[in-house]
């Protein structure tokens, strides 16, 4: 009797019509790849909490901190980083006006 086992986590919420059609799915797949009899097959659904989900030896949830905190630290760096390439943009103007003008001015 072959024995499918899903896990998911339970971020979001996966709803009964999306894991009724998440088993009939695997179901026809293992018919069609393994052409196994799917009448005696078995599918599990297992939904694991974040606390509980790793990768590379750290928590999901650590993980996620880590991206946000990068990404906000990211986007910090862009505003400021927009802010200089303003700043620069009026001084380079304010110099080209002031060299045009005592330019202007040798004539």
């Amino acid at each position: 009797m072959p024995y499918v086992n899903i896990k998911i986590t339970k971020e979001g919420h996966v709803t009964a019509a999306q894991k009724k059609e998440l088993i009939a799915g695997v179901t026809r797949l293992i018919g069609d790849v393994l052409h196994k009899n799917t009448k005696s097959l078995v599918v599990t659904i297992d939904e694991v909490d974040m606390d509980n989900w790793g990768i590379g030896g750290v928590p999901v949830t650590e993980i996620r901190k880590a991206a946000a905190k990068a990404a906000k630290e990211a986007e910090k760096a862009r505003k400021e980083a927009e802010k200089a390439a303003a700043k620069a943009e009026k001084e380079a103007a304010r110099a080209t006006k002031k060299a045009a003008k005592e330019a202007k001015q040798k004539k």
